[in-house]
């Protein structure tokens, strides 16, 4: 059974195709899920990854995506959760329906995939389970508090995980994506430096350090800005 297989949850145009890329030129076989494949099909022919339509927020899909990507690449030693869903609004105009939904996309699905992925990698003996926060993980902003509590819950998720499972040879870590990602944020012609936004592909070789690191150096959360990024 080979063990460089790698699954990406949440898989979309920007960090998650960046460490596609960067992991099948490493010799990765990388499975991509997201709810809508369609928009994957140029990853797919470029990298050649295997993609999958999934609702990580649901128990029995991501049951059911374990089950698909053990049987056709064999199970995974690095899962990277990158999904997320924002609801912004005064607390007084949100609707509890959406709020709800988004807990549910950022931060239960994060639980569904994290803990699908223990069980493989405690048999693998091994492995890695990478988790995408933001500034919102460390810092409440006002009107965008649904998406607060989903990355304030994934970050304590992680902790916890991380304290529970690096005994048993499992990395669990934590991204900090404080900053506009280029590949979403960046307009042609626009002012400053070109770097004034994240790099995606800067931040796909900061996963796959992490994924690699020796495990006498650990560690479980890294905050990644541009130098211009104020906090």
């Amino acid at each position: 059974m080979s063990t460089r297989n790698a699954l990406i949850v949440g898989a979309g145009k920007g960090i998650s195709a960046s460490l596609a890329r960067l992991l099948t030129t490493g010799g990765y076989r990388v499975a991509l899920a997201a709810r809508n494949t369609d928009k994957l099909a140029a990853l797919v022919a470029e990298t050649g990854a295997k993609a999958y339509a999934t609702d990580a927020a649901e128990p029995e899909a991501v049951a059911r995506l374990f089950r698909q990507v053990d049987a056709d690449l064999g199970m995974p030693e690095l899962v990277v959760f990158n999904a997320s869903a924002r609801t912004r609004g005064a607390v007084q105009d949100l609707d509890p329906t959406q709020v709800l939904d988004s807990l549910r996309v950022s931060a239960f699905a994060g639980f569904l995939v994290a803990q699908a992925a223990a069980v493989r990698m405690r048999a693998l003996g091994r492995g890695s389970i990478l988790l995408t926060g933001a500034t919102a993980s460390v810092k409440g902003l006002a009107g965008s508090t649904p998406f607060a509590m989903g990355k304030f819950a994934l970050r304590g998720m992680a902790q916890s995980l991380a304290r529970e499972l690096a005994p048993q040879n499992i990395h669990v870590a934590h991204f900090i994506i404080d900053g506009g990602v280029a590949s979403s944020w960046s307009k042609p012609g626009e002012d400053g430096p070109e770097d004034k936004w994240l790099d995606p592909d800067a931040i796909a070789r900061e996963y796959l350090h992490v994924h690699t690191q020796h495990r006498s150096a650990w560690t479980w959360e890294v905050e990644l800005r541009p130098w211009v990024e104020k906090f």
